[in-house]
């Protein structure tokens, strides 16, 4: 159908250009050339008209021509051309010589190749008229245009899909889903090609499409989410204005529907059934239920609650907001002897409710929970729980102080058995009976040492005495009149020897380690033995306290210093008890205004010089004094040490060799003169000398004299240093052939004096001789500088000379 379709378009478009080529020889065009209107110009007529050269048609040619022959589009014709064949006519431009061919003699013009309007719709070209024997432009160049005349062969199709669109469910007819669009890519301006319609091939029982625009709609009012949540629906885009013989192009659009809360929670079951220990803490979860939602997203969240009371009492519901889920838990301690089973109601309900949908139902539902108890061996429970008990702190051994209840509260009942927790009654003041529980005393209580016991009861089952309860129970110790009264402290007291008739000399208190329930109340009396007294009374004031007045005139110290007087005390019972104490006075001298001085001699004389603060000072004084004498007998114990280390010392400590003439005997920290001391060996010095002059000692010559022997230095000529000079050699190889051994050795030669030296020279360098015939009594006047020097050398040359005679 769709190539007779295209035969009959063939046809009725050959037959149009034949009625134009047949129109074209009364329609004639002038065309103006690039080079008309020139001065000169033969084409220029008078009165400035241009003459008509050339005389063609508007050139069409048909897209998609496939006929075997050239295609003819047109005739390109000059009015001076006379039909003899001397015009040659030519072309130029897109196309020309590949698509577009000339006949150069008739100016017809075909194309060879097939066209399509959709890659180009026209083609510009220039056309030449010249002379075929001069080749001379006969016309002025040209320009035209060769159109290509559109076909419908283009199908409409649909550029931006997959088209995927969503409408809410339950929405209303006509709600605009999305909208689609195709393109044709014909002529839109020729003919109705490019006019394209709407229509749906699929699912036009849900959904519509306008066929000018493509908007899609909905066709019902009742697309259910939860039936079908998506639906594929065909649009087809037909040209031609939809008439017979336009072309068709189609697409599928994905429609989905979305979720609106038109759906109340369910639960899947009427009744749930779970157990639990009697013993489950409170917060422990029994179990879970869930109501189901058929919607999706927010609108499946939901809340639960409890709606009984019996339920709101004992169990809590709670949303697990991740899976919906309701978790039950215990809200108070459950008991499988009082109630085995509970009955509990869970409620449902949406968190998000649609009000346009409330019409269709309550968005809630409701599921009956019963939790069953299960029964534990539980240990026994103390009844009643109160836990004080007293007892008189007079009860006998063995005196029951109370009695504790404990019972299973299992159906079985078990036989109980008790028990003191012995890490709370270490001393075993009290036992228990272990069948009846009656607590009893162990031991003499004394409320005085603990008025307060706190003791752990046990108690357990007969037969399991791993189920064991315990309970604190405190007992207090009732107090009984069993302590007499007592003097507060042991009172001292002081009377003046001019004291007068009625003076008060001391207030008297008295303590009590009773505590009776009224409070205490004490009486006193002098004891029986002072009744025959003179000398003191006793007041009882009635506040608990009493006073003792003098009853004569005057004391005297030296016949009696110190009176005892013995009071006794009773307190109000029961049984009265009573206690004598005894109160010491002493008789002391007063001055006129009633101070007191002094109550005996020693006491005095004590009191007056050995105060703290003088004790304080005199330590403090003794103590800088053994510290001064301890300071002064150091310091004489290093002077002395000092004195006696310079008489011992050997003056050839100071007396050393060397080829340097110092500041004196005590200059010792010019150079380093140890390294002297270990270097210099005179037993080298005699072996390298061969001469044995008088000058470099003999064998039997003793060194050391040689240290005392400083003979004042005399210039001599036939001065011989090779002694020297072979030592340092002998070093110097020495230090060569070990290189870890540094040049230790320094000599230095000083042959002048100086000037203004306040006295002779002492170095013996140049001396050859130990002995001298110089006398050095001279070095007595050289000062304190130099007394051990002129002791030494003036006694040594005394001792020569008495050797000599």
């Amino acid at each position: 159908m769709a190539k007779g379709l295209q035969g009959f378009l063939w046809t009725m478009l050959l037959l149009f250009c034949a009625i134009q080529e047949l129109g074209s020889w009364a329609m004639h065009t002038a065309v103006e050339g690039p080079g008309q209107g020139e001065p000169g110009d033969p084409a220029l007529l008078a009165g400035g008209r241009v003459k008509r050269g050339w005389v063609w048609n508007q050139f069409f040619v048909v897209e998609e021509y496939t006929g075997t022959e050239p295609l003819y589009v047109g005739k390109i014709h000059s009015d001076s051309d006379e039909g003899d064949g001397s015009i040659k006519y030519t072309i130029s431009g897109e196309g020309a010589g590949t698509i577009f061919l000339i006949d150069e003699i008739t100016g017809d013009i075909h194309a060879t190749e097939r066209l399509d309007r959709e890659q180009k719709t026209f083609y510009t070209l220039r056309a030449q008229a010249r002379d075929r024997q001069t080749d001379q432009l006969l016309e002025p160049e040209s320009e035209f245009i060769i159109k290509v005349q559109d076909i419908n062969d283009s199908e409409p199709r649909f550029l931006e899909g997959p088209y995927i669109g969503s409408v809410a469910e339950l929405s209303p007819i006509g709600t605009s889903v999305m909208q689609v669009m195709a393109s044709d890519a014909d002529d839109p301006t020729y003919g109705s090609s490019a006019r394209v319609v709407y229509s749906v091939l699929e699912g036009e029982q849900h959904f519509t499409v306008d066929s000018k625009t493509g908007v899609i709609r909905t066709a019902v009012a009742d697309l259910d989410r939860e039936t079908q949540d998506r639906y594929e629906v065909v649009i087809r885009a037909t040209d031609m204005a939809g008439q017979l013989g336009g072309l068709s192009g189609s697409t599928t659009v994905t429609i989905v529907v979305t979720d609106v809360n038109d759906n109340p929670p369910r639960f899947p079951q009427k009744m749930y059934q779970f157990s639990i220990v009697e013993t489950a803490p409170v917060g422990t979860a029994i179990g879970r239920v869930k109501a189901e939602d058929s919607d999706v997203g927010e609108n499946t969240d939901m809340t639960y609650q409890v709606k009984d009371e019996e339920g709101v009492e004992m169990f809590k519901v709670t949303t697990d907001s991740n899976t919906q889920e309701a978790v039950i838990t215990v809200q108070k301690p459950l008991d499988y002897e009082s109630k085995k089973v509970h009955t509990v109601v869970v409620e449902a309900l949406n968190k998000f409710v649609d009000p346009r949908f409330v019409d269709l139902g309550t968005f809630r539902d409701q599921t009956i929970v019963r939790v069953s108890v299960l029964d534990v061996d539980e240990p026994p429970e103390f009844r009643p729980p109160s836990n004080l008990m007293e007892v008189q702190e007079d009860a006998h051994v063995g005196s029951v102080v109370g009695v504790v209840t404990a019972l299973d509260p299992d159906t079985a009942n078990h036989p109980v058995r008790y028990a003191i927790d012995r890490s709370t009654d270490a001393e075993r003041i009290f036992d228990i009976d272990a069948k009846t529980g009656a607590i009893v005393t162990g031991k003499v209580l004394d409320r005085e040492t603990a008025g307060w016991h706190n003791i752990t009861v046990l108690a357990m089952e007969a037969d399991n005495h791993s189920q064991v309860s315990r309970a604190s129970l405190r007992i207090r110790i009732l107090d009984v009149n069993d302590n007499p009264p007592e003097l507060a402290t042991p009172y001292e007291a002081a009377v003046c020897e001019d004291a007068k008739p009625g003076q008060l000399i001391q207030t008297i208190s008295v303590v009590d380690r009773d505590e009776p329930q009224s409070g205490h109340r004490f009486y006193f009396t002098l004891a029986p033995e002072a009744t025959n007294n003179h000398h003191f009374s006793l007041l009882d004031i009635q506040d608990n306290t009493a006073a003792v007045h003098t009853q004569r005139v005057g004391f005297n110290r030296q016949e009696q210093d110190v009176y005892l007087l013995p009071i006794l005390v009773v307190d109000s019972g029961p049984p009265a008890l009573s206690s004598t104490g005894t109160l010491t006075i002493r008789v002391c001298g007063c001055d006129s205004s009633g101070a007191i001085q002094s109550c005996n001699s020693t006491a005095y004389v004590v009191s007056a010089t050995l105060s703290p603060g003088a004790l304080i000072a005199l330590l403090v004084c003794i103590l800088i004094l053994v510290v001064l004498v301890l300071l002064i007998l150091t310091l004489k114990r290093h002077h002395k040490s000092h004195l006696t280390s310079e008489d011992d010392e050997d003056m050839r400590d100071n007396v050393i060799k060397y080829n340097d003439e110092g500041g004196g005997e005590q200059d010792t920290e010019a150079y380093d003169m140890s390294a002297l001391r270990s270097l210099y060996d005179f037993s080298e010095i005699k072996a390298g000398d061969g001469g044995g002059g008088p000058g470099e000692g003999g064998p039997g010559r003793n060194p050391a004299s040689e240290l005392h022997a400083l003979p004042q230095w005399v210039q001599s000529p036939d001065l011989d240093f090779s002694v020297f000079r072979d030592y340092i050699c002998r070093k110097v190889e020495q230090a060569d052939e070990d290189l870890s051994v540094p040049p230790y050795d320094s000599f230095q030669t000083y042959a002048f004096e100086g000037s203004d030296s306040p006295v002779p020279s002492l170095s013996s360098i140049n001396t050859w001789s130990s002995g001298s015939e110089q006398d050095f009594s001279y070095l007595g006047g050289w000062g304190p500088r130099f007394r051990q020097l002129a002791a030494l050398y003036a006694g040594r040359r005394g001792e020569e000379d008495s050797e000599e005679s």
